[in-house]
């Protein structure tokens, strides 16, 4: 992946007209990832500083735990408004969301 790739936006197949199932939450969501960065941030500069490997592998197991946790809540999030919008509209939308979703959640449990 190039560097400019790992930024980009990655569309999901199908297009999803009005707010996200996250837009209610946004702005706790981009508090949580704010913080999340700065236990990175921090993270880097244990390393900077020489800083015993056990402390430095506890921040990270804090950090993904961190990321897990908003990970689910978009998957809720997800779930509850996307999904159940796509099939409300029509039977074939709704699979399609299904199984958008199910892929998400696949490349979740793998990683």
């Amino acid at each position: 992946m190039t560097e400019t790739a790992e930024h980009e936006h990655v569309a999901s197949p199908g297009p999803h007209d009005g707010p996200h199932g996250y837009a209610s939450d946004k702005a706790a969501y981009l508090k949580r990832m704010r913080r999340i960065e700065g236990q990175v941030r921090g993270i880097a500069r244990m390393i900077d500083e020489d800083v015993y490997c056990i402390d430095i592998l506890t921040q990270v197991s804090a950090v993904t735990k961190a990321l897990q946790s908003v990970s689910l809540a978009l998957v809720e999030d997800h779930l509850g408004h996307c999904v159940v919008d796509a099939a409300r509209e029509s039977d074939d939308a709704g699979a399609a969301k299904v199984k958008e979703a199910s892929a998400a959640i696949g490349r979740l449990v793998r990683s």
